[in-house]
This record gives C-alpha cells, sequence and structure tokens, in this order.
C-alpha cells in the first residue's frame, strides 16, 4: 500500500467521522442538558436534507442554490426543534423516562410519515455547488475538495461549541442548568428558554450534518436509522454528555470504519459496536463521561 493510499483512507475515515460527529454532537448536547434521549434526531436529519433538496429544486435545482439550501434547511429544523420542545417535551419533563422515550419515538413516526408524504418513495438528488465538485492534489495524492471542507467544518464545530460552552456567559449557565438545575434556576436563570435553545441547538446541528451529507449520497427513506444507530453508538463511546468525548470517538469511528472496509470488511461492518460494547465493559459510563452518583 501507497503513502497516497493511506492519506485517501485517512482523509475517507474523517470525513464521515467528522459528519458523524456534527450529528451526536447535537444528541449529546440535548442529553447532557435535557437528559432526554432523542429517538427524533435521526428522523431531523433526514427531514432536513429533504429540505434542502426542496430548496434547491425551488430555484431550478441549480447547483449554486446548493448554500441556500444550506442556510434555509438547518434554520428550518431548528425552529422546529423548538416547537417540539415547547409543546411536546416540557410537559414531559417531570413523567418517567419511559414516557419521554415514547414521545420522541412517536416524533420519529410523524416526520418519516410526512417525508414520505411530501416527497415520496423515490431517492432525491442534490447537487454540490462547482466551487466544491473538484479535486485537489496533497502530497501526491488528490482529495475531494468537499471531504476536505466536511473534516474543516467538523473541526471548526468543536472548536466552536468548545468556545460557546466554556467561553461565553450563556454556555457558562447552560453548564450550570446541566450540572444543578435546581440551583440554577433558583438564581433567577430561565430554565425553560435555555431548555428551548438547547433542544433548537441540537436540532439545528442534525439539519447542518442532513444538509452536508446529502450530495454524498441520495436523500431517502431509512437514512435516519443508520444514522442514528451511529451517533447513539457514538455517544456512549465518548460518554453521554460529553461533547469532547463524542469528537473523539466519532474520529475513532470513522477511521476505524475507513480502515477496516480495506483490511477486514466483515468486521467493519460491525466495527462501531465493538468498540460500544468493550467501552461499556470496561468504562460504563463512557471514555470521557463520569458516572453517575
Amino acid at each position: 500500500m501507497e503513502f497516497s493510499d493511506i492519506l485517501d483512507i485517512i482523509v475517507g475515515g474523517l470525513t464521515s467521522g467528522m459528519l458523524l460527529f456534527m450529528v451526536a454532537a447535537g444528541l449529546t448536547l440535548v442529553f447532557g442538558v435535557l437528559r432526554i434521549i432523542n429517538f427524533s434526531h435521526g428522523a431531523i436529519y433526514m427531514l432536513a436534507a429533504y429540505i434542502s433538496y426542496s430548496v434547491m429544486a425551488l430555484f431550478g435545482n441549480a447547483p449554486n442554490t446548493y448554500w441556500m439550501a444550506l442556510l434555509i434547511a438547518p434554520i428550518a429544523v431548528a425552529v422546529l426543534g423548538a416547537l417540539i420542545e415547547v409543546f411536546l417535551l416540557r410537559p414531559m419533563y417531570n413523567r418517567e423516562h419511559l414516557m419521554q422515550l415514547l414521545v420522541t419515538y412517536a416524533l420519529v413516526l410523524v416526520i418519516v410519515d410526512a417525508t414520505k408524504f411530501l416527497w415520496g418513495p423515490d431517492p432525491k438528488m442534490v447537487l454540490l455547488p462547482d466551487i466544491l465538485s473538484g479535486r485537489i492534489a496533497i502530497l501526491g495524492a488528490t482529495f475531494s475538495v468537499y471531504s476536505l471542507v466536511l473534516i474543516l467544518i467538523g473541526f471548526l464545530t468543536m472548536a466552536g461549541l468548545w468556545l460557546f460552552l466554556n467561553k461565553t456567559k450563556l454556555g457558562h449557565i447552560i453548564r450550570a442548568g446541566a450540572f444543578d438545575p435546581e440551583m440554577t434556576e433558583a438564581l433567577g436563570i430561565n430554565l425553560k428558554f435555555i431548555y428551548t435553545f438547547i433542544f433548537s441547538l441540537g436540532a439545528w446541528m442534525a439539519g447542518l450534518a442532513g444538509v452536508l451529507i446529502a450530495p454524498l449520497t441520495t436523500v431517502s427513506q431509512g437514512m435516519d436509522s443508520s444514522v442514528l444507530l451511529d451517533a447513539f453508538a457514538v455517544v456512549v463511546i465518548g460518554g453521554m454528555g460529553s461533547i469532547g468525548g463524542a469528537f473523539l470517538a466519532s474520529i475513532l469511528v470513522g477511521l476505524g470504519n475507513s480502515f477496516g472496509l480495506l483490511w477486514i470488511a466483515g468486521i467493519a461492518i460491525a466495527f462501531t459496536f465493538i468498540v460500544m460494547a468493550v467501552v461499556l465493559v470496561v468504562r460504563p459510563w463512557g471514555l470521557f463521561g463520569r458516572p453517575i452518583k
């Protein structure tokens, strides 16, 4: 195997890892603050991909309208996320966890049926803008410009989340609300707003990932379930509620799958869940999670 081949595998693994991170980050953020496992996260991701297709179709399917889709679709699902939190999840906070899970699972059924009704069962294509559709040579290997952009977006997303949560007043409030919601509310903080904001932000991140993945595959029914399984595994591996853990776990899973497909294709399919099982045995709370006291 040549060095250029290894670079190609690494870039492919990082690309899939960064896309997975953007889904998993929203999932772990919602769990870390709201303590809700959001089964509808994958459906929101799929819905954003369909919306991006419609935005581009509205403007004649010109490749450069992708930028408009990239702006509109995540915002649309973020607004939907805020409405879901206010009207469906907020009444469930004092109920048992099973009821919360059932509500988010019911949302999956509603969103999936809605996408099937609005867009039909046939796969849809989303085109890349011209500036992202080429290839670039680096160290003797050629890479897709879009793959490199996705890797950059993933790292910037991680940096942005870290700065937001650790260096801003709102970020400190969010962390305090996650650690001790009763004391935070006693200090006069509006936790209802915080919860709505976090769920909306998580939906926005899922939507962003949905639009970014759309040009690499077909937008179709079922794309929600596959990404949700991997995202849940990443969250468990990294540690429930840990953004940094989700980031490193996404890279591990992405690179593991990429190299595994080359060497042992059969194991690569189950690699994510093998790693998750090992982590659960060694550290049941995840690599960067904290045990519940």
